[in-house]
């Protein structure tokens, strides 16, 4: 951990677009949050307060920030998301631009966390201890970053009994007589019966939100601030599910490309029932016949796709026609692999634009993977490193970790941040976020060896200049 002597630059440089948004105060410990997220590698509030070793202070201010200080979330959002607009490399582009909906989750150890609880990660194949945030990215080929991010919240079951007894769900008399047997199995009834209601319902929809509304929430709050760009929505197989589907097509008129599972079936002539997995192998024996006779490779089942991604050009090799899937209805279907002989993971797209070609298909589609991307760069910001128990207080340090990850991508192209830096830093400043993030604790570093040298020459000894240092380098 590098003891922090004053604000870095790169936070100095960004931090004043949002200081109407605090008391000054606030605005202060808001600036050393940042600072922390950036610099320190332990995230929480006690490591960010005892970076500093000039000026000290309480741990329980920074605490208070976090947890009780009178600013808007929403406001701080909506100023980060203008902060973005006023560069033309991380400016929304209506015809590049593509919103990523994935979830991820933040896993803890500590069970007295608000909303903390038990959940399967799909990745390790076990059950964890976490939080899930869902969130709503912004991709195009220059930049990309949260624009919503919102924490899902598990169901209370008395609250959801009592919502559905309300509403007039007729819930089965045998299944709330052994509710106290089997707590888990009840908590499952009451959410199949919430599922069946919750849009004959809307009402059931304000005692619980599962992740799928949530998404639509997100993205009828980007629709409200936004009218006029009408971005496509890239989803994996989690949220491009036939209800989430219908509303982004009929309530948000946007066009949507999702990820599905090859168990999904083909409608076909007669209502005959076909997977998606065994309707590819169909197609790839008609496409090796067409290689071996020889035909045109533009005339063939799978074709050459090629697209540019962040700069650089990648090749697909696509099936791309309308075809009816079951529960969605008429769909654009995209099979999708990266090897020319077709070997390899397979991949199967949705879209209700049927007329989109496969390049826009597989360009909309390659733009979800950035939201992952978040996930992983935002977990080395903290994203999920805080040891907070109060729920709006980790809200808020997610919120910090998204302005974190936007003034990083901001700092990417930003020449007069460059100028600076490179004053203090012989160094090419370019780059990934992971570089910039280097870059500014390698300039923490210079700051403070030069503050070293300055308080020796001034008559201090080494022993007294590197005694507060010390402290907080022993406390990493």
């Amino acid at each position: 951990m590098i003891p922090l002597i004053n604000i870095p630059t790169l936070v100095e440089r960004y931090a004043p677009f949002f200081e109407d948004v605090f008391s000054e105060e606030a605005y202060e410990h808001f600036k050393r949050y940042l600072s922390g997220l950036i610099v320190s590698e332990n995230k929480t509030v006690e490591a960010i307060n005892r970076l500093f070793v000039i000026d000290v202070r309480n741990q329980s201010s920074l605490n208070r920030f976090l947890t009780v200080s009178p600013y808007d979330e929403d406001k701080l959002n909506t100023h980060r998301l203008s902060l973005l607009q006023n560069y033309a490399h991380t400016r929304f582009k209506p015809k590049q631009g593509v919103l990523g909906l994935d979830d991820s989750l933040l896993t803890h150890y500590g069970k007295s966390m608000d909303h903390i609880c038990i959940i399967w990660d799909h990745v390790e194949q076990r059950f964890v201890l976490a939080h899930n945030l869902v969130t709503l990215h912004y991709s195009d080929n220059q930049a990309d970053y949260p624009v919503y991010c919102q924490l899902w919240l598990p169901v209370d079951v008395d609250k959801l009994e009592a919502a559905l007894d309300e509403a007039g769900v007729k819930l089965k008399k045998e299944k709330r007589d052994d509710k106290l047997k089997d707590p888990a199995e009840w908590r499952k009834y009451l959410l199949r019966r919430w599922g069946d209601y919750q849009y004959k319902k809307p009402q059931l929809q304000q005692v619980y939100k599962s992740k799928l509304l949530i998404g639509r929430d997100l993205l009828q709050q980007f629709i409200s601030r936004y009218p006029d760009l009408k971005l496509p929505v890239a989803m994996d197989s989690w949220f491009a599910k036939p209800d989430l589907c219908r509303i982004i097509d009929k309530e948000s008129g946007l066009a949507y490309v999702g990820n599905v599972k090859a168990t999904e079936q083909v409608v076909h002539a007669g209502y005959e029932l076909q997977t998606l997995e065994a309707f590819n192998k169909q197609l790839k024996k008609e496409h090796s016949a067409q290689v071996q006779k020889g035909i045109a490779p533009k005339k063939r089942v799978f074709q050459k796709t090629v697209i540019k991604y962040k700069g650089k050009e990648e090749v697909y090799y696509t099936y791309c026609k309308n075809h009816r899937i079951k529960n969605y209805g008429k769909q654009r279907l995209l099979i999708s692999y990266n090897r020319k002989d077709l070997s390899g993971k397979v991949r199967f797209f949705i879209c209700n634009r049927l007329h989109w070609q496969a390049t826009k298909l597989v360009h909309t589609s390659r733009h979800r993977w950035p939201v992952e991307v978040f996930f992983k760069e935002g977990k080395a910001e903290g994203l999920d490193k805080y040891q907070l128990r109060d729920f709006q207080a980790i809200h808020r340090h997610i919120a910090f970790v998204a302005v974190v990850y936007s003034i990083l991508q901001i700092a990417r192209k930003d020449i007069t941040l460059r100028k600076q830096l490179q004053c203090q830093i012989e160094e090419s400043l370019d780059g990934s976020i992971a570089y910039w993030r280097r870059m500014t604790q390698a300039q923490v570093f210079t700051k403070l060896v030069e503050w070293i040298f300055h308080e020796v020459k001034r008559g201090q000894s080494l022993e007294q200049v590197l005694e507060p240092l010390l402290k907080t380098i022993a406390y990493s």
